[in-house]
């Protein structure tokens, strides 16, 4: 996808680098010179404005993006007017930084495609993976279950989902399994990837490095993890 990744501070810089090194065509946009010389070589784009300067946008091809993310996380005022000129310009799907409960209604009567917090979303995740110990990523669906991202177990390379029947075995299903590669960016840098390997079967066999997508009951997911962390205590004392 293009997209266009306004404001660099920290959320935006890391944004502005993950979504190039997945695939996209990023346009990063920041009104301090010093925030696009530490990006302009690592994503398509990088352009030095005031996005609160409704003429600056004549050098900024709105009406050829995906998305437009407003990232900005220090001036609420700037964040709010950039996403209301944003929203004057043209009909792309605009995901917005929300700063406060005040900023949340401001965009919400905008009628904005997304409203994101990335500080409170952060200390969800982390919390999440703290609770669920050994637990990459988590989406959780109720209080009682879950979707995870869990290491494959060492004893599961190698072998076919068939082989190891984690449905009834750990009464977890897996979804899919993400596995690592190597990609080539549009500078010509060799970078790793992550990527879903699609739908599975049961001939799929698991490999090195895996990262299993699975979804069950919390405590399901909670006694898989802790027979990981056992093993790797076992080792660690052998």
């Amino acid at each position: 996808m293009k997209i266009i990744v306004i404001g660099l501070g920290n959320f935006g810089h890391a944004l502005a680098l993950r979504l190039t090194e997945t695939g996209n065509e990023v346009i990063a946009i920041d009104k301090q010179m010093e925030k696009i010389n530490l990006l302009k070589d690592q994503v398509s784009h990088a352009i030095c404005m005031d996005s609160t300067n409704e003429l600056a946008y004549n050098a900024v091809p709105l009406k050829d993006a995906d998305k437009v993310i407003v990232a900005i996380g220090e001036n609420e005022g700037a964040a709010i007017i950039t996403t209301a000129i944003v929203k004057k310009l043209c009909d792309v799907k605009i995901i917005s930084r929300a700063l406060s409960s005040i900023h949340d209604t401001v965009l919400e009567a905008m009628g904005v495609y997304a409203i994101i917090h990335p500080e409170q979303d952060s200390a969800n995740r982390l919390t999440k993976q703290i609770n669920f110990k050994s637990t990459l990523e988590n989406y959780q669906l109720d209080d009682n279950f879950t979707i995870s991202e869990v290491k494959a177990k060492k004893d599961f390379i190698g072998k076919t989902l068939k082989e190891l029947d984690t449905t009834n075995k750990y009464q977890l299903t897996l979804i899919t399994i993400i596995r690592e590669k190597y990609e080539r960016n549009f500078m010509g840098k060799k970078h790793s990837v992550k990527q879903s390997v699609g739908r599975v079967n049961s001939e799929t066999i698991v490999m090195e490095n895996d990262v299993l997508v699975v979804y069950g009951n919390n405590k399901d997911i909670e006694n898989y993890c802790l027979g990981e962390e056992e093993y790797n205590l076992g080792n660690k004392n052998i």
